[in-house]
């Protein structure tokens, strides 16, 4: 596939990196010379110097030729432009990134979709919406939703309260708790498998399993039962993103504390949200920290626009008391590293929720979607049962799937269920696959029509 990528930030280089080792003919857009050779000197691409919404410069990319255009400027109205433009010219796939949330109204006068744009992707909404799983279901350290929220995969590491530590997962005399999951992954260090019925855990071990979200909290009562729970949020920073997350966190009642060192900003978040208590300070001060009463049951939230003073008003509020922390940072190179350490008790990134959006576009038609783990190397892919394929009509048992693959669960007349070995594949039915790195291709050779 042929891809052009508007903007050479940090978003689109780590894009047109993970394009490239997946062998597609990629073309990157931007007006600096800088971040241009640093990608030339790193990876074979063609490179393109010019303003991402100016005909003459996707010209110069060869845009006809394009298959998929990706704008990631952190100019919104550049990035809205240059898909305009793109479908103007035929090219069949066009997802544009915007921080406005203007641009996501749901007024179909000004819906972007209309115009011609596939996908239109808020980072900091999918942000916040990952931000907002993680304090709703403490314990988790990744929650990636499929099926349009119908389905969620969960990522948890073991601790000893875990009745799972004490026999293998075939001994486990849980029949209701089991029939409601379906393991998909196992991380031991940098060892990946996936659970079978022999499958002996071990304390620390990363597990990864997909749920119905209305058993979500029941599953993560039962694997950890000592999981924190939260009888307060203070979230620092006010800008669109602790904002988005505040107002969810009021839709479910629970207290919230945003700080906002701006002035004029602080008093706009207070008007907008309902029962939230917003505080004129900054994340860092020391007074400002004491006068949000953070208590043992209090989770602390930094998602400023930099990610050192995330880090360091997570340290601050963890000495004054924080039962939780969670920074959002900016570089998803930081995630691994803070996730794996005790500095912090997570670290999101933004950047992921992008790369989960574009992978829809890069499988075979009758891949639906796609999304992937931050800590997990590996793919979920959403896929439709053909008729003629060989799966239709078996049990799920009795499949020989792609050695580091599993189904985790079958949309059916629109209803959802966890898959299990008994269950049967049906023509039109919608599966969720996990996929160990390298292992996607074969299962979209299958599905291939």
């Amino acid at each position: 596939m042929r891809i052009l990528i508007i903007g050479a930030g940090g978003a689109g280089r780590r894009l047109a990196t993970r394009l490239c080792g997946e062998k597609h003919d990629v073309v990157l857009v931007d007006n600096r010379d800088t971040p241009l050779e640093e990608v030339e000197s790193q990876l074979d691409m063609l490179t393109v110097r010019g303003e991402g919404s100016s005909p003459a410069t996707l010209e110069e990319a060869h845009i006809r030729k394009a298959d998929l255009l990706v704008a990631v400027t952190n100019r919104d109205e550049v990035n809205i432009l240059a898909g305009l433009f793109a479908h103007s010219v035929g090219v069949r796939h066009i997802v544009v990134r915007v921080s406005n949330s203007d641009y996501l109204s749901s007024d179909k006068s000004y819906d972007l979709h209309g115009m011609g744009i596939d996908l239109v992707v808020s980072q900091k909404e999918e942000c916040a919406r990952e931000l907002f799983n993680i304090l709703t279901m403490s314990g988790t350290q990744e929650v990636v939703e499929l099926m349009s929220g119908g389905v969620l995969a969960l990522g948890l590491m073991l601790h000893t309260d875990s009745p799972m530590i004490r026999s293998p997962l075939k001994d486990l005399n849980e029949p209701d708790i089991l029939s409601k999951l379906r393991f998909i992954a196992l991380m031991r260090g940098d060892e990946i498998s996936i659970p079978r019925g022999d499958t002996q855990f071990m304390i620390g071990d990363h597990l990864y399993f997909v749920a119905l979200p209305e058993h979500a909290a029941e599953l993560l009562d039962w694997v950890h039962p000592e999981r924190p729970t939260f009888a307060k949020v203070v979230i620092a920073g006010g800008g669109d993103l602790g904002l988005n997350l505040a107002t969810k966190l009021e839709k479910v009642s629970m207290p919230v504390t945003l700080l906002e060192s701006d002035e004029e900003r602080a008093s706009y978040v207070s008007g907008v949200l309902s029962r939230a208590l917003v505080l004129r300070g900054d994340g860092l001060e020391q007074d400002t920290l004491e006068n949000c009463g953070i208590s043992e049951r209090t989770a602390f939230v930094a998602v400023t626009g930099e990610d050192e003073r995330n880090i360091l008003a997570c340290l601050l509020a963890e000495k004054k008391g924080a039962s939780f922390t969670l920074a959002q940072v900016g570089r998803p190179e930081y995630v691994p590293v803070i996730n794996s350490s005790s500095l912090l008790d997570r670290a999101v990134s933004a950047n992921t929720a992008m790369n989960n959006a574009i992978l829809r576009f890069l499988r075979g038609r009758n891949i639906q979607a796609a999304a992937s783990f931050s800590q997990l190397p590996g793919e979920l892919l959403e896929v439709i049962q053909p008729a003629k394929s060989k799966w239709t009509g078996h049990k799920v048992r009795d499949i020989r799937m792609p050695h580091g693959s599993i189904i985790g669960a079958i949309k059916r007349d629109g209803q959802v269920r966890i898959a299990t070995g008994d269950s049967e594949l049906l023509e039109g039915d919608r599966l969720v696959i996990f996929s160990l790195r390298g292992t996607a291709n074969k299962i979209e050779a299958l599905f291939r029509p």
